[in-house]
């Protein structure tokens, strides 16, 4: 420490002057792609293994696993508006592209990466299966508790990563946690 007159003294800098977190760019991409290629491997074996077969029943009847080909969104939706559902996911995947470099938060980036994952799953079927460029069908394959989503409509592994993201980033803004891995909850104790 400086004794000089006018000098000031050093000081460690507080909570408030500490570094920002470092970009989560990284980890987004990296669920990403782990989910992604979850998904395409899946995908291929279904269609490889279970084209025109009857559902094969595991886990004592809690999951069948059938090859069904939806021109919809989830729950039956918007059939017949697969080119709208592709520029959806277009723009999805575009948003998160341009978000992942401010992301700050490790639970965001997990989020984001996930919902990522399926985004561009699903928007790969659309774009190169039949019946052709931003018409492809998405190939679902898992359904709970009964065959042909007769409890719940047939899924595949990237509509669970969009809902477990979208699960995530839920939570996440619910317990006050920010994108730039700030904290609204601090934020409000700092302002009382």
């Amino acid at each position: 420490m400086s004794t000089e007159p006018g000098s000031q003294p050093e000081t460690t800098p507080g909570p408030a002057e500490a570094a920002p977190p470092k970009r989560r760019i990284g980890l987004v991409f990296s669920v990403a792609v782990l989910g992604f290629a979850l998904d395409l491997v899946t995908k291929v074996l279904v269609v490889s293994n279970l084209e025109g077969q009857e559902p094969v029943r595991i886990l004592g009847g809690a999951v069948y696993l059938q090859l069904v080909r939806n021109p919809g969104a989830a729950f039956g939706m918007a059939t017949g508006m697969t080119w709208l559902l592709a520029i959806v996911a277009i723009v999805v995947v575009c948003a998160i592209i341009w978000l992942a470099g401010r992301l700050r938060s490790a639970g965001w980036a997990i989020g984001l990466g996930f919902v990522l994952a399926g985004a561009f799953g699903n928007l790969i079927d659309r774009l190169f299966r039949a019946p052709g460029v931003l018409r492809g069908h998405v190939v679902d394959f898992i359904s709970v508790f009964a065959p042909n989503g007769d409890v719940w409509p047939v899924f595949n592994v990237a509509d669970s990563s969009i809902c477990v993201g979208g699960v995530l980033i839920v939570l996440l803004s619910l317990l006050g946690k920010d994108y730039d891995g700030s904290s609204a909850r601090g934020a409000k104790k700092e302002a009382a």
